[in-house]
């Protein structure tokens, strides 16, 4: 059996959260969107990632309804890009110091908080997606200097990063990161050496994509012949494999997968509690990993 919880931020959280990325797609039934979040709190989620880009402040906005103190639930946010209404891909960057600065400001005005307890710098050096041009090609130091000072004022709790490359996470090792979200499954494994340093230095490796097969073009988990006879053999979906697998890859692995169905909601909790003998382990592990870098749009 895989640990259920880990170290994050300070805190001992369940491995398995919620991404709240997906919350925009039921915009138009707000009551589903709040009874959704509030059902994944009753479930145990205590670590939810969001952004104030996602649903155009729609996510952040039932957050805020749904979340209590009580609840006691780490919101782990993002800075790095904006909404852009109307534009071919509705999102553009946003990496130079004073959009960073605003991006939290704009987070804390949407999550009613006056503190954000993780925001995650999303540098898009790698992975799937937009890759910084112009005056959007910021110096690392830059950006943590001004992530540094918010934490100094109070307005930040802690720091995370978000699709950088090795020499990055380096870098930026000395500001204190806690968690590092990147591109990753079991189908997309070329950052195994980040994952390794983040696991070596306590840092929470927080996958996005953990199934793959984010953008036409890139490799599924649940593709994978090996992934669906094991889902087969335990009873179990291919995607509570490919999620599962994650969970015994490393001990630092903390999943958000998001959903706007409850049904797949607790079938993804139910991940965490999937137990591998060392010869399915082994046959997962030897999956090949194909490339995780793709365009949007």
């Amino acid at each position: 059996m895989t640990p259920l919880t880990a170290s994050f931020a300070g805190r001992t959280v369940l491995r398995v959260g919620y991404g709240a990325l997906q919350l925009e797609r039921l915009h138009d039934r707000r009551g589903e969107a709040v009874a959704l979040l509030r059902r994944a709190v009753e479930l145990g989620v205590d670590h939810v990632d969001t952004a104030e880009f996602y649903g155009f402040g729609f996510a952040n906005d039932v957050i805020r309804e749904v979340l209590r103190p009580e609840d006691d639930v780490l919101v782990v946010t993002k800075v790095g890009a904006e909404p852009h209404p109307g534009g071919r891909v509705p999102l553009r960057l946003a990496q130079r110091p004073e959009q960073l600065r605003a991006g939290v400001e704009d987070n804390l005005r949407s999550l009613g908080v006056d503190r954000l307890a993780v925001v995650n710098l999303r540098r898009l050096d790698t992975g799937p997606g937009l890759r910084p041009e112009g005056d959007q090609v910021v110096d690392l130091d830059d950006q943590l200097a001004v992530m540094t000072a918010l934490r100094d004022e109070g307005k930040v709790g802690a720091i995370g990063l978000s699709s950088v490359t090795l020499d990055v996470l380096r870098r930026a090792l000395p500001a204190g990161i806690v968690c590092v979200q990147n591109a990753y499954s079991l189908v997309s494994r070329e950052d195994e050496d980040i994952l390794g340093l983040c696991a070596a230095e306590g840092i929470a490796w927080v996958p996005f994509f953990p199934l793959g097969g984010a953008f036409p073009g890139l490799p599924k988990a649940t593709d994978e012949p090996t992934v669906r006879t094991v889902a087969e053999s335990l009873g179990v979906t291919p995607s509570q494999v490919g999620l599962a697998w994650l969970l015994h890859h490393s001990p630092n692995v903390l999943l958000i997968p998001g959903t706007a169905d409850a049904a797949h909601l607790e079938a993804n909790m139910a991940a965490g509690e999937i137990s591998f003998d060392a010869a399915t382990l082994a046959a997962l592990d030897a999956i090949k990993s194909r490339s995780n870098d793709a365009p949007i749009g």
